[in-house]
């Protein structure tokens, strides 16, 4: 005997990056990207705060030294005050010059700068001995009797003060804003966790189950992971029905096969110590009848659990119930016709169509006819037709059928219904059952015009021409 093969380990998914990292970089990118823009913004910020704040130094020591600027026998006079250089003292690290232009151009006092271009209150830049400096140009305007015109005062300052001013502005926004930073990325690291806490209680309540629990999850998780729970439980679901159509196929095949094997076994053992030729051939008579009715009961224990299986495999196409019925007649066991005209088919000139496995609608007809065929009246009569949006498959035999007060637990497996045999009738209006559910559908019993008893597959009609 070869040893069974082991069962394969199981294989983990593909490795990737986690949630947890690919949110930690996507947040790191955020930050250093805002820490750019926050910077080059705190930068040009700086840098204008310090030139307003040294820019109103200049002007107010200009404006200062021109008002001091007079008119002496026709000449312009500069009595300097010494309050327009402790303004510009503020910044002790930075070198000043300044100049006084009388209106012909002349340097009446200061440095030899040059003169700037007639305006008020202009500030533009340029060099100190090779170091940058900030200028601005103001004037005096004199309108006496003997003397007009307008003197000139240009005051200039080095920009080392207003460069480390730009310089602190700067550090000190970029120390704020990496606090901020920090803050920000223990706020993002706890809402991370927070947001993947519902993936995690999922996890430890699919981890803690035993292996026979399949039923729904029920975690509380948000909407966006609302989905993800609803695919897994219909998965689950469908595991749960493919489970116990096994454990039924098991169960049903221990208790239904085992009596009549038995019984053949029994019987065969009869046959084989039998010497009186006519009793040995109605054991065997007996043998054959119950080998076909075990078979036929195989059959259909085999097929209620490929029915279940299909109900979720299967794909659905669109077919025509007159090319199942055509088809279920086809097959069905014809040593239950007695002549010709027991099985006869009432189908319609234009197609009957539907949306469904075309094997399991057979199935069901086949299961339909045989309790027809088996525990009807002849003739039994199959029919499709459309009734107001629905698509209906019937099978109609000339007799009372089931008593109306059975018709509730007509479906169910092996019920005992009057007249009716509970291994065969039961178990097969139980596949036509499944088959009507997995098609959204029904199974409905009646009595025609005639009196006739009436079982009918009634499923969705799908419109149109076929495609």
């Amino acid at each position: 005997m070869s040893a069974r093969p082991a069962a394969a380990p199981p294989t983990d998914p593909p490795r990737s990056l986690s949630l947890t990292a690919r949110l930690a970089t996507a947040l790191a990118l955020l930050l250093v990207v805002g820490a750019a823009i926050v910077a080059v913004l705190a930068f040009a910020y700086g840098r204008s705060a310090a030139q307003r704040t040294y820019d109103r130094l200049l002007i107010g020591a200009a404006r200062q030294i021109a008002d001091a600027t007079t008119l002496g026998d026709g000449r312009v006079m500069v009595n300097l005050p010494v309050s327009a250089f402790e303004l510009l003292a503020l910044a002790p690290e930075d070198r000043v010059v300044y100049a006084v232009f009388a209106p012909d151009g002349e340097i009446v006092t200061g440095y030899p700068l040059p003169r700037p271009a007639s305006g008020a209150d202009t500030f533009y830049s340029a060099d100190i001995t090779g170091e940058p400096a900030r200028f601005v140009a103001t004037e005096h305007i004199f309108a006496e009797r003997d003397f007009t015109g307008a003197a000139a005062i240009v005051v200039g300052q080095t920009t080392r003060a207003r460069d480390r001013l730009a310089r602190e502005i700067t550090e000190n926004a970029l120390a704020v804003m990496a606090l901020a930073g920090v803050l920000m990325s223990a706020l993002a690291a706890f809402a991370v966790r927070s947001a993947l806490g519902p993936l995690r209680r999922i996890e430890a309540s699919i981890a803690g189950r035993p292996p026979t629990d399949l039923t729904p999850l029920k975690t509380p998780v948000p909407s966006e992971i609302g989905g993800l729970v609803r695919t897994l439980n219909r998965f689950m679901e469908r595991l749960r029905r493919q489970d116990m159509t096994t454990r039924t196929l098991i169960a049903d095949a221990s208790h239904q096969l085992r009596t009549p094997i038995a019984a053949l076994r029994a019987q065969a053992e009869l046959a084989a110590e039998e010497s009186d030729p006519a009793r040995q051939r109605a054991i065997v008579a007996r043998i054959h009848e119950r080998s076909v009715s075990l078979g036929r009961l195989t059959d259909q224990l085999l097929n209620h659990a490929l029915i279940i299986h299909r109900a979720d495999a299967a794909p659905r196409t669109r077919l025509d119930l007159r090319t199942v019925a055509i088809q279920a007649t086809d097959e069905t066991d014809h040593d239950l016709f007695a002549s010709e005209d027991v099985l006869q088919l009432d189908l319609p000139d234009e197609p009957v169509w539907c949306i469904g496995d075309s094997l399991s609608l057979v199935e069901a007809c086949k299961n339909l006819l045989f309790n027809a065929l088996r525990h009807g009246t002849p003739p039994v009569t199959v029919t499709a037709r459309r009734e107001r949006g629905w698509a209906v498959l019937a099978v109609e035999d000339c007799g009372p059928g089931l008593p109306e007060e059975d018709w509730a637990d007509a479906t169910t497996r092996y019920a005992r219904s009057s007249g009716v045999s509970p291994t065969s009738a039961g178990l097969g209006l139980a596949i036509v059952k499944s088959v009507a559910v997995a098609h959204r559908g029904d199974l409905r019993f009646g009595r025609t015009a005639k009196g006739h008893f009436e079982a009918a597959l009634v499923l969705r009609a799908a419109t149109g021409a076929a495609g």
